[in-house]
């Protein structure tokens, strides 16, 4: 009987939680210096639970990765079948492959983690069938990767 009266406790409570969350305590001003703005106007935008599930971004700002690193990767690993491909995420997963003129099969998993143009937004992880490629040629794949960006970024600002 006690374990029943203590949930109903716990039930109630975490009722009076969610109920004060929905209050209207929280204001997002957007004036400078905390300025009293009427509640009226139509800069104040009162938050509520509800927010959560509204689906506010605008669908062509909703990629956040570097188009230039993506098609760069898709060239440079083109000997790579491509298994998935995420441009959401950033996420670019190849089966194995022989690059031309090689004899090793390879595998890579691309992530392209940020807008910006930069080296910090590529990360690869390249895999033989034997284990994983050594440091080099995954440093000489990413400064291909690098290299081909540059020149796709240089096509289009000619244009």
């Amino acid at each position: 009987m006690r374990t029943a009266n203590l949930t109903k406790v716990f039930l109630i409570l975490g009722l009076g939680v969610l109920l004060a969350g929905c209050g209207d305590t929280f204001r997002n001003i957007t004036e400078p210096n905390d300025v009293e703005v009427p509640d009226d106007d139509p800069r104040v935008r009162q938050s509520t639970v509800w927010d959560l599930f509204d689906n506010n971004q605008d669908p062509n700002t909703a990629v956040a990765v570097n188009k230039y690193l993506w098609d760069a990767s898709l060239d440079v690993l083109n000997f790579m079948p491509v298994q998935t491909a995420d441009p959401f995420s950033g996420v670019i997963v190849m089966g194995y492959g022989t690059p031309p003129g090689g004899s090793r099969a390879y595998r890579a998993t691309v992530f392209v983690r940020d807008p910006a143009l930069d080296a910090r937004s590529l990360s690869i992880s390249l895999q033989t069938r034997s284990g994983p490629a050594s440091i080099e040629t995954v440093r000489a794949i990413e400064d291909a990767i690098m290299t081909r960006a540059r020149q796709l970024r240089l096509e289009d600002s000619r244009l």
